[in-house]
C-alpha cells in the first residue's frame, strides 16, 4: 500500500506529527496508527525504510511526499519526475 493510499485514513494529529517531524524516528504510537490502516510494514512497502531496524523510519520517498503534503505541493508534483529509491539504486537518472 502506497502512502497516498493510507495518508487520509490517519487521524489529523498523526498526519500533523508526521509533517512536523518528517525524517525523524517514527514513535510507536504513530507506527501503531499507520499499521492499523496498512498492516505490518514489509520490505515491499515503499514508504518503510528498513523494517528490520531497531528504530523505525519512513523511506526518503515517503518523507519527501509528506513534506510536499505539508506544504500543499502535492498537486504540483509531476510523478514522472520522481525517482524512487529503487530506481535510483538501479541507476535511473534523476530529474
Amino acid at each position: 500500500m502506497r502512502i497516498d493510499e493510507w495518508w487520509s485514513e490517519l487521524v489529523p494529529s498523526t498526519r500533523q506529527w508526521l509533517i512536523d517531524n518528517a525524517g525523524d524516528v517514527v514513535p510507536a504510537w504513530v507506527l501503531e496508527q499507520i499499521t492499523a490502516v496498512t498492516g505490518e510494514p514489509t520490505a515491499d512497502d515503499d514508504w518503510a525504510a528498513d523494517v528490520d531496524a531497531e528504530d523505525f523510519y519512513l523511506s526518503d520517498d515517503a518523507t519527501d511526499w509528506i513534506e510536499a503534503a505539508g506544504n500543499d505541493e502535492l498537486d504540483d508534483l509531476d510523478e514522472s519526475e520522481l525517482v524512487t529509491d529503487d530506481e535510483e539504486a538501479a541507476g535511473a537518472p534523476a530529474s
